[in-house]
């Protein structure tokens, strides 16, 4: 049975917006797209026959089955909830919501009108993170104990002065930009967590929000993830080590500046002593998105929830805001 092709509409033409068009690939198709720069609407809509409507236009239009909401933090929510009353399906960019009393006030009126929303923690859906859960599930490193994890990026002339460094706009700093992906990984792993100890602190950025942010969060079962996220990195950094009873993975790197993404595994042997060490790298294009989306659509097709839910980004925001406070 052939599939069904879905209509997307794209609200925020930005970097993010035009990897999402790019990723609709074969399983779904570019009706139209809105931006507050309309230019950028333009651009992305130039090589299809997309229309460039207003993001009120573009929610309410009964050609679009699913509405990707690619904005800046302050207006996810009211698109969200606009989308959601016009029965649209949703694809929303994490965090989702500025707090979580934004993202309540979504989450009422999804459940009234039955539509799915995903929140967009596209790092779930890399390769090497795939793989962790692969090797996690299989019994390989054994219960799992603990997390570290760094990811941090150094910033550019004039970030101060952008609209993540205004929380009117952003709703927070390093926290709530790639912070928000760190915890969720945790959550993936180890659960949820039942204990938050934070500091969001500013060191070098002139700017109203934290450009770091360390964390320790504990699950009910005492397991541990001591995190940390920076824009004082200098060198794009992603580093994620899940240390089980049995062995440890080690995962860094997510493409492009961040370096060839790449995981490790060192297996403890019966003697102990220097571990049994696999390596796997994944020097091709990052194809996350594609499956991210992909794994959307399937989950709509079969009326299955999201992978990724309002309720995980709730209980990040949750976690985000117990630290901010």
């Amino acid at each position: 049975m052939k599939k069904k092709k879905f209509n997307v509409g794209i609200i925020g033409c930005g970097l993010i917006g035009k990897k999402r068009a790019k990723a609709l690939v074969s399983n779904g198709s570019l009706i139209a797209c809105s931006d507050l720069d309309v230019s950028r609407a333009q651009y992305l809509s130039k090589d299809t026959d997309a229309k460039v409507l207003s993001w009120r236009d573009l929610v309410s239009s009964k050609e679009i089955d699913i509405v990707i909401i690619a904005t800046n933090h302050n207006s996810l929510a009211e698109i969200a909830r606009a989308a959601a009353s016009n029965g649209k399906h949703i694809l929303i960019e994490k965090p989702g919501a500025k707090n979580v009393l934004e993202l309540e006030s979504i989450e009422s009126i999804a459940k009234k009108n039955s539509v799915k929303i995903h929140v967009g923690f596209n790092h779930r859906f890399h390769r090497s993170l795939l793989k962790a859960r692969e090797i996690i599930d299989s019994g390989e490193i054994g219960e799992l104990m603990f997390i570290r994890g760094r990811y941090g990026h150094g910033g550019r002339i004039g970030y101060e002065k952008e609209w993540r460094a205004n929380p009117d706009l952003s709703g927070g700093g390093e926290l709530i930009d790639q912070g928000t992906h760190l915890i969720d990984l945790t959550r993936w792993f180890l659960g949820d967590i039942s204990d938050v100890q934070g500091l969001a602190c500013n060191f070098f950025w002139d700017m109203k929000v934290e450009d770091n942010a360390f964390m320790t969060l504990k699950t009910s079962k005492n397991k541990v993830a001591f995190l940390h996220v920076s824009c004082t990195e200098w060198k794009n950094l992603f580093s994620f080590e899940i240390y089980g009873k049995l062995g440890k993975l080690d995962l860094s790197g997510l493409g492009g500046s961040y370096g060839q993404e790449k995981i490790t595994l060192y297996k403890m042997l019966p003697e102990m002593g220097p571990p049994k060490t696999i390596s796997w790298e994944y020097p091709m294009a990052d194809n996350s998105w594609e499956l991210e989306i992909s794994d959307f659509f399937q989950n709509i097709r079969l009326n299955k929830d999201p992978t990724t839910s309002l309720a995980d980004a709730h209980a990040v925001l949750s976690t985000i805001e117990s630290i901010y406070k």
